[in-house]
């Protein structure tokens, strides 16, 4: 049988407290994920928590319609900024257009592209409630 996660948006409010839920749950709190999304993407094959390398698991995401708003172009606008303070030179100008662009309701959410992760990863199954 396959494991299952519950991921519950009423216990978080913005992304800090999404990777703050998804270690507890997802890694069993044994890892702390803080927030890159490469390293999300790596997680999700497996080997951390108490997931196996591509073990076949489940995530239901909880209250997922609050989470898409949480999650949405103002808190995408505060992951941007913070992405822009580190980002190598030759990405700055990507991450200012992408800023510009979230600005104005317009690319991907931080909602966004963690849902499309998980739902790139044939072992993942994402159940949004």
């Amino acid at each position: 049988m396959n494991k299952v996660f519950i991921i519950d948006g009423d216990k978080f409010s913005n992304f800090k407290g999404f990777c703050k839920e998804f270690s507890d749950i997802v890694l069993s709190g044994k890892y702390k994920w803080r927030g890159n999304l490469d390293a999300f993407n790596d997680i999700l094959f497996g080997g951390f928590g108490d997931i196996e390398n591509e073990e076949q698991f489940t995530i239901i995401w909880r209250n997922s319609a609050k989470s898409k708003v949480d999650l949405g172009y103002s808190e995408t606008i505060v992951k941007l900024n913070e992405m822009v303070k580190n980002c190598h030179h030759s990405n700055e100008e990507k991450v200012i257009q992408e800023i510009k662009d979230a600005k104005m309701n317009n690319g991907p959410t931080i909602f966004d592209l963690i849902e499309e992760i998980i739902l790139d990863k044939e072992n993942v199954t994402l159940i949004l409630e």
